[in-house]
């Protein structure tokens, strides 16, 4: 891919569904994200906690740990964080932590949402930092692969 199209929303989140599907294979669910700071990819990450027996190892935490290290700085002020998939709470948190300045994910997460479909924890205004929210971002991909994962985990025969 040509340099100058390395750029947009949805360039990202393509990077971020390629990590989305290196979890897959890994045998996780295929959830990838990206830290951006610049232009530039200084971290990212996917689903791991099976692999690294670490309930927080979500791809999110493991993007955002990247990007710390590879900076310098457990403060990733000016940054996007790209997701597949709405964060949870604790993935929320961190973005806030962080001052990550802005958000960009695929799907929402109706179970667990933290920013949008259970609770709106990264732009709260009862915290020190709002984390600026852009959503559905290439949603439909986000979306269908993780239905084909869950469908292919639990077949609709086994039930």
């Amino acid at each position: 891919m040509d340099e100058t199209a390395k750029t947009g929303d949805e360039w990202y989140m393509g990077r971020a569904l390629a990590l989305a599907r290196e979890a897959e294979t890994a045998g996780e669910v295929p959830v990838g994200a990206v830290v951006v700071l610049n232009g530039v990819i200084v971290g990212e990450g996917h689903n791991a906690p099976i692999a690294l027996n670490d309930p927080t190892a979500h791809a999110e935490m493991q993007a955002l740990r990247a990007a710390a290290e590879q900076l310098g700085n457990y403060r990733l002020t000016g940054a996007t964080l790209y997701c597949t998939l709405e964060p949870c709470p604790m993935c929320a948190g961190a973005l806030v932590h962080a001052r990550v300045a802005r958000l960009v994910f695929g799907a929402r997460d109706l179970r667990f949402g933290g920013v949008r479909s259970k609770f709106q924890i990264a732009d709260s205004p009862l915290l020190n930092h709002q984390v600026e929210i852009v959503e559905g971002v290439l949603a439909a991909d986000c979306t269908s692969a993780l239905k084909e994962f869950f469908e292919r985990k639990r077949p609709a025969d086994s039930l």
